[in-house]
């Protein structure tokens, strides 16, 4: 079975995204594009996204702007457009531009107003990260560099543990028929040591380096998913865009551990997104809806159809939950993106 990736979802290894047989990107794609820069002079701009977390941000811009290779801007996007995030912004030791908005854009603007305004500065490379986590250690821009130096990368991901216990994994990641909980599990025997590297891989809201070539060719989050789903949204377009791009194992972002709203079913052979709360299970949901809609996913829906009509049937009894889930998936399906009362 295959499953969606990213930031909101367990993640698989093999074919994570599968694509339409009629619409597949061509083997050969990314030798349309010339190599990235990854040299010294390249120019890497951090753009971190935050809402009403200021404490929590402080302590990622302090990794943030202290690593070994220096990030050579920073720009913090702030939904809650507060003064004291501001003075934050301009008390770090590096150049900064605070970007308050006064309309709250949500994960998926914040990201894409930063990622657009590093383009504007000639960003070779953006580095996002968001308010709750932060990279590992100093070091972690540096070997994410060198990995995409060494693997011609368009993108290159850390691995997501939890902030609590970092050798835990924030989200889980299946590999086979078997999932995987913790970092140590992900590389084999045979590989230990080495430079560990999983291609098709990426959670790109968490420490993901990506480059200006694959900001041009795949775009900038979509506004309307506000939270929830635009990460794989992203991801759906880097894998058929055709661009090389992976998780290095070697480094990691730490993240507050999100595996509690992934409930296993069929003796845990395949894993039900339920979110406790009713903002983010409608955000989840009519977002999941889109997705499953769109060119790339629609080989999910099967799957995606058993996955919750036994969850919602078998495992809670809840035909109220059930059909919540229907509704909010026609609403994403059909486009409508109002935000819940």
């Amino acid at each position: 079975m295959i499953e969606p990736t990213g930031q909101q979802s367990p993640i698989v290894e093999g074919d994570p995204s599968p694509v339409d047989d009629a619409a597949a990107p061509a083997a050969d794609a990314a030798a349309d594009f010339p190599p990235v820069n990854t040299g010294p002079d390249a120019r890497i701009v951090a753009v971190v996204v935050t809402h009403k977390r200021r404490e929590l941000l402080a302590e990622s811009l302090k990794v943030v702007t202290s690593q070994s290779r220096p990030v050579d801007h920073l720009i913090v996007i702030d939904n809650g457009n507060e003064a004291e995030v501001a003075d934050l912004v301009r008390e770090q030791p590096i150049e900064s531009t605070y970007l308050g908005s006064a309309h709250n854009l949500g994960g998926a603007g914040g990201f894409a107003l930063g990622m657009l305004h590093a383009l504007t500065l000639g960003a070779d490379w953006v580095w996002l990260a968001d308010d709750d986590g932060r990279p590992e250690g100093p070091e972690v821009l540096s070997i994410l560099v060198d990995c995409a130096d060494r693997h011609g990368l368009s993108e290159v991901s850390p691995v997501v543990c939890d902030i609590n216990e970092p050798d835990r994994l924030a989200f889980p990641l299946r590999r086979g028929l078997v999932w995987r909980r913790l970092r140590s599990e992900l590389s084999s025997p045979e590989t230990a040591g080495e430079d560990d590297f999983l291609p098709g891989i990426a959670s790109l809201f968490n420490g993901a380096l990506i480059s200006a070539r694959a900001v041009d060719v795949i775009g900038v989050p979509d506004l309307r998913l506000f939270v929830r789903g635009d990460e794989v949204e992203v991801h759906r377009r880097l894998v058929r865009s055709g661009l090389p791009f992976g998780t290095c194992l070697r480094t990691a972002y730490l993240h507050p551990n999100g595996a509690e709203e992934f409930k296993p079913i069929l003796g845990g052979r395949m894993h039900t997104q339920y979110p406790d709360d009713p903002v983010k299970r409608y955000f989840t949901y009519r977002n999941r809806g889109y997705l499953m809609a769109q060119p790339g996913m629609r080989k999910l829906l099967p799957q995606e159809w058993i996955r919750f009509s036994w969850f919602f049937l078998v495992t809670r009894r809840d035909p109220a939950g059930l059909r919540e889930w229907f509704h909010l998936r026609s609403l994403g399906r059909n486009e409508q993106f109002g935000k819940p009362d």
